[in-house]
């Protein structure tokens, strides 16, 4: 449950990076926020919003989150509410302030590198340490990606900006080594794109600066790469066709959305089918688990009621056979480029510091 909220949150602030903009000195940019997962993935559903300063190499992200479980909202609690995150470029530091508590910690950029390559060094080397999977990595074969753009003519407005979608769509055939079976893992980029949006210019060299002091590669800051990896890194070859494609995507994602699937018309057990048909049982496998899918997958219609309004838009389409497992989302509400005071990027007096936890 920690990990989801920890994987859901980075997510979303890998979309932050790649969605902020702003002309010449301060911008407020507001967002709202939400993930929606089915089954055991359903733990980490939130919904929420932030509220992005950008000042020249400063930048302040206040962000207010709800978990859809009550049980899980209480024992994060502190997690989940109302937080901010400072980042000074020029003092190589970041403070992330609870503001419940009134708590602070400081943290360089330095340990920031270390703990991220710390991170990478055990994920490579110990399997289990892998983000949660739709699919049991150890027994899949995986089969050549695919990917495909659909420029859809369909348009919407939203905070004033007109859109134009682009649906990137990426999948794999994973086969299972035991049973044979083949399903496919896909990850869908829904993007509603503002070609007319100028208010893009000196953020975005703050955030390429950002992605130097983060110790990433400043041209692939904002695009789709970082986005999928920090929360579908498991995926390497979809994530890495949605990237691909996205280089020729240009405009201004005002409304954007990854939505993870599993399932695909060829979802099928070849080997358990005749044991299948001759006893009853368990499924088998891969194929054996997508049997249950139909009344496992329902949406919660409390959680549709929480959702923010949006304009009437299509839902976005799978690959055919497939069902969504999570989706993580993110609409602009609002941009302005009135001052900011100087006092929103220092930590506020009563603030204690905490000493930074490392793992």
């Amino acid at each position: 449950m920690k990990s989801a909220r920890r994987s859901a949150a980075v997510a979303v602030f890998g979309m932050t990076l790649g969605f902020a903009g702003a002309i010449r000195a301060d911008v407020t940019i507001e967002r709202s926020t939400s993930v929606e997962g089915v089954g055991a993935m359903a733990l980490g559903n939130m919904s929420g919003t932030s509220k992005t300063i950008i000042s020249g190499d400063k930048s302040r992200t206040d962000t207010e989150t709800k978990m859809a479980s009550k049980v899980v909202g209480f024992l994060a609690r502190n997690a989940a509410g109302p937080s901010a995150e400072i980042v000074l470029l020029d003092q190589d530091k970041l403070y992330h302030l609870n503001m419940n508590k009134k708590e602070y910690t400081e943290t360089t950029f330095e340990q920031i590198r270390e703990q991220m390559q710390k991170t990478s060094d055990q994920m490579n080397s110990n399997q289990e340490k892998q983000p949660p999977s739709a699919v049991d990595q150890s027994k899949c074969q995986w089969l050549p990606p695919k990917a495909s753009v659909n420029k859809t003519g369909e348009k919407a407005q939203f905070a004033g900006y007109d859109s134009e979608r682009v649906t990137i769509t990426a999948s794999q055939p994973c086969q299972d080594k035991d049973t044979g079976s083949i399903c496919e893992v896909a990850l869908v980029l829904d993007e509603w794109l503002a070609p007319g949006f100028v208010e893009s210019g000196e953020v975005r060299k703050f955030y390429s600066a950002y992605a130097v002091k983060m110790g990433m590669d400043p041209s692939s800051a904002q695009d789709a790469s970082q986005k999928a990896k920090a929360m579908f890194s498991q995926y390497k070859g979809i994530w890495t066709e949605i990237a691909a494609k996205m280089q020729n995507v240009k405009g201004y994602p005002v409304k954007s959305s990854f939505t993870l699937a599993l399932g695909g018309a060829q979802c099928k057990d070849s080997n358990a089918q005749q044991a299948q048909s001759s006893q009853s049982g368990s499924p088998n496998g891969l194929a054996g688990a997508m049997a249950g899918l139909g009344g496992l997958f329902h949406k919660n219609k409390d959680d549709a009621a929480a959702a923010p309004p949006t304009p009437p838009v299509a839902p976005v389409d799978l690959p055919p056979g497939d069902v969504a497992l999570m989706t993580v989302s993110s609409q602009l509400v609002s941009v302005s480029t009135d001052s900011v005071s100087a006092d929103a990027f220092i930590v506020p007096p009563g603030f204690k510091k905490q000493e930074l936890r490392t793992q």
